[in-house]
């Protein structure tokens, strides 16, 4: 029976250990001894990668964005991924956003999350923890995320503060009492707010060793958790930072009866049509995959986003012909200082 050595490494907003644990007291794998060990470096798990002390190891997208050359460097890659289990956010707060009280104020560490709230309420103070504070003159020491979003809650039960927004992840470790609304893709009624997540929400990516037996990878990953990574890597792994944080996108595989029911209800005959030829019959059987990509500018006030529904067997082609069109939307937007506003 093979041993893996297997790594993971997490953060507060994406728990890889405890999905990974899950994974293993379900049984998964049982052909393979595995010694399972918690690290909190991605250099320290880099250099036991290449240097064969560790087979495997799982890891939040998010911090390999922008190190991806590291990886390489140690002789490493990517072998696939697992979809996300809860990439949208949480609102603590009594009233859901369009019920809170004008001027209300909001706390979100997310640029992208205050602009998505400024763009469904009008009115709102949507702050940063650091704004907060500057504008109340108050001093505050974090030693971690946890301590942050305690502190947050005591200033809603103290009603400093009417709410504020929190990764689901997260919301399960802290305290908290009070009501709680996911900030979701899909709003409940056509032209309702929608909140599309964050890059890398939740995404957990497996690397290895260049040449490592992609059958025993393949135990850890899932067909959907690879196509939400090589879309996302795709369109996000050339920008920096600042560009990211405007950013929502979501990747998701859906079946044609979901799709065909959500368009009905909210009359997209648009999408009703896509996948029906002139006889009404459906043109395919196959897994979709749906990719949504929006910039949402400072003010809320604008939004440039695009949309695509394909079959599985195609996404990869679609998406080298979306991501063009993506370009030509934002250097369009540029020209108009659309971030800007």
């Amino acid at each position: 029976m093979a041993r893996i050595q297997f790594g993971t490494l997490s953060i507060p907003s994406c728990p890889v250990d405890k999905y990974i644990e899950k994974i293993f007291d379900s049984g998964g794998s049982p052909e393979h001894e595995i010694d399972v060990k918690n690290y909190d470096s991605f250099a320290e798990t880099l250099k036991e990668l290449e240097n064969g002390e560790l087979d495997l190891l799982a890891m939040p997208a998010e911090i390999l964005h922008g190190r991806q050359l590291e990886m390489y460097n140690a002789n490493c890659e990517v072998l696939g991924a697992r979809a996300p289990r809860t990439p949208n956010m949480i609102l603590v707060s009594e009233n859901k956003i369009k019920y809170q009280p004008r001027s209300a104020i909001i706390l979100s560490d997310s640029k992208l999350i205050r602009r998505q709230l400024r763009r469904a309420r009008k009115g709102l103070r949507v702050l940063s923890t650091k704004a907060f504070i500057e504008i109340e003159n108050i001093k505050a020491n974090f030693n971690d995320d946890l301590e942050k979003y305690s502190w947050w809650e005591e200033l809603r039960l103290n009603e400093n503060i009417d709410g504020y927004v929190i990764p689901r992840a997260i919301y399960s470790e802290v305290n908290i009492n009070g009501r709680r609304h996911s900030l979701l893709p899909d709003p409940h009624d056509l032209g309702d707010s929608h909140y599309l997540p964050q890059p890398y929400s939740d995404l957990v990516v497996i690397i290895g060793r260049e040449n490592f037996p992609k059958s025993i990878a393949q135990l850890f990953t899932e067909v959907e958790g690879d196509t939400i990574w090589k879309m996302q890597d795709y369109f996000l792994g050339s920008m920096d930072e600042k560009q990211l944080e405007s950013i929502g996108i979501l990747v998701r595989h859906r079946k044609l009866s979901t799709l065909m029911i959500q368009a009905e209800k909210h009359k997209d005959l648009i999408m009703e049509q896509s996948f029906h030829d002139l006889e009404g019959e459906v043109i395919t059987n196959e897994v979709l995959v749906e990719f949504r990509i929006e910039n949402v500018s400072n003010n809320g006030k604008k939004t440039i986003s695009l949309h695509r529904v394909v079959p599985y067997s195609k996404f990869q082609i679609a998406m080298v012909a979306t991501e063009k069109d993506w370009k030509k939307i934002l250097e369009r937007a540029e020209m108009n200082d659309f971030i800007n506003d």
